[in-house]
């Protein structure tokens, strides 16, 4: 997982002009409404929101495991042409909101996305989030999940398969399915957006294409729980991903893994200096997914293990 969510939005790399969202909404009742253009659809900035565990990685959680659930990240692209139906069951957004969309797989944020509408590839989500008033303090249970009908990469390769077929293997669609919630244990004025409460996620695929095959995360946040500090957040969360284990056949039928599970810690204290000045000291141990392995037909470099990381963070963020 990026441990700075924010360097990749809307490009990991490169420095052109990127736009994400041009989209256009209209409401035909207080009740539904539609929406169609370049969207971003499931991102760390609309979709799968969180109460303490959602965003860009500019004012809480830094890593990208719990800014938003990954088993997504395969089936839906972040920036692309698409289409929706939102629905408002109680007329109020916050109360409680379905969306199905219709989406490009293959969209990107620096392009319009109009040259593969010929490929037929396409995404079909559904998300709906309620929020809740167990023992009379506010929560969020949110499920969602997507299915896309494209021709991936298959995880498993075989050297044999490439030279019979002068081509590598491919899968044909992928799913996924996630839930979150958040619910505040202690929140001194209802509704204010403010106190102490938990997080968590799960998330399932299948498995390959989609590398991440299981994934769970778990986490306590907090919102100006210091009088002389209503601007201040916190949190502290744990994740685990359960790895796809891609592997690798050579022409004796050794089979050899690629991966092995992830799993990684993060805390951070979102230090509001002013009104418009926040500075967030961060800490994050990862266990990364690369796994060792050694090839012994010569076929492919021996490579070693990446070894859990601490990786400190300092951000500052200025709004206006």
């Amino acid at each position: 997982m990026p441990v700075n969510t924010n360097q990749i939005f809307p490009m990991p790399t490169g420095d052109n002009l990127n736009v994400p969202n041009v989209s256009f909404m209209q409401f035909f009742s207080p009740y539904a409404g539609v929406v169609l253009g370049k969207l971003a659809v499931l991102t760390p900035t609309s979709g799968d929101m969180n109460e303490f565990a959602h965003g860009k990685g500019d004012t809480q959680f830094m890593n990208t495991a719990f800014n938003i659930n990954p088993v997504t990240l395969v089936v839906v692209p972040y920036s692309t042409l698409g289409a929706g139906l939102i629905i408002l069951p109680t007329k109020d957004p916050h109360a409680a909101i379905i969306n199905f969309s219709v989406v490009q797989t293959n969209g990107k944020a620096n392009t319009a996305g109009f040259d593969d509408l010929h490929s037929n590839q396409l995404t079909f989500a559904g998300e709906a989030r309620v929020r809740t008033d167990f023992f009379g303090l506010t929560g969020h249970q949110l499920i969602g999940g997507g299915y896309s009908n494209k021709t991936f990469t298959s995880l498993d390769q075989s050297l044999r398969f490439f030279i019979e077929n002068r081509s590598i293997e491919k899968q044909d669609g992928s799913w996924m399915i996630y839930y979150n919630f958040d619910q505040y244990l202690y929140e001194p004025q209802k509704g204010s957006g403010k106190g102490v409460g938990i997080f968590g996620r799960l998330g399932a695929s299948d498995g390959n294409p989609n590398p991440m095959h299981f994934f769970f995360s778990i986490g306590v946040g907090g919102k100006g729980i210091i009088p002389s500090r209503p601007l201040d957040q916190f949190g502290v969360g744990y994740y685990y991903i359960v790895a796809g284990h891609p592997t690798f056949t050579g022409l004796l039928g050794t089979t050899r893994s690629f991966l092995r599970n992830e799993y990684g810690f993060e805390a951070y204290y979102n230090v509001a200096i002013t009104p418009w000045l926040k500075l967030t000291p961060d800490i994050q141990v990862v266990r990364p997914a690369q796994k060792k392995f050694t090839d012994t037909e010569g076929l492919i470099p021996t490579r070693e293990n990446v070894g859990t990381a601490t990786v400190f963070g300092l951000r500052l963020q200025m709004l206006f």
